[in-house]
C-alpha cells in the first residue's frame, strides 16, 4: 500500500468495504495518546507547516501538530485566525 520506505509502511491495515460494496484496504485507525504541550494562538497566514518551522525550525513537522489537535485535518493547512492549539515540545 506504502513504499518500502515511507514511515507508513509498518502501519497495519484493515480490510474493509467501500459504499458501492467493495472490498479495500485501508490503513487501521490509531489512537493517538493526550498530549501537552505550549498553547499557541493561530494568527494571520498561519499554517500548520508555517507553525512548525518557527517552533521546531522544521516545516516537515507539521504532522505533530495535527496530531496533538486531532479534530485538526493535516490536509487543511491554512487555520483560522485566533484558534487556540497545541503544539508538543520538541
Amino acid at each position: 500500500m506504502f513504499d518500502k520506505t515511507s514511515r507508513y509502511a509498518p502501519v497495519p491495515t484493515v480490510e474493509a468495504r467501500d459504499a458501492e460494496g467493495r472490498e479495500v484496504t485501508a490503513v487501521k485507525l490509531r489512537r493517538l495518546p493526550e498530549t501537552t504541550g505550549l498553547p499557541v494562538t493561530v494568527q494571520s497566514a498561519d499554517q500548520l507547516d508555517v507553525i512548525a518551522a518557527r517552533l521546531y525550525r522544521d516545516a516537515t513537522r507539521f504532522w505533530h501538530i495535527a496530531d496533538a489537535n486531532a479534530e485538526t485535518d493535516a490536509r487543511d493547512l491554512l487555520l483560522p485566525v485566533g484558534r487556540q492549539m497545541i503544539v508538543p515540545e520538541s
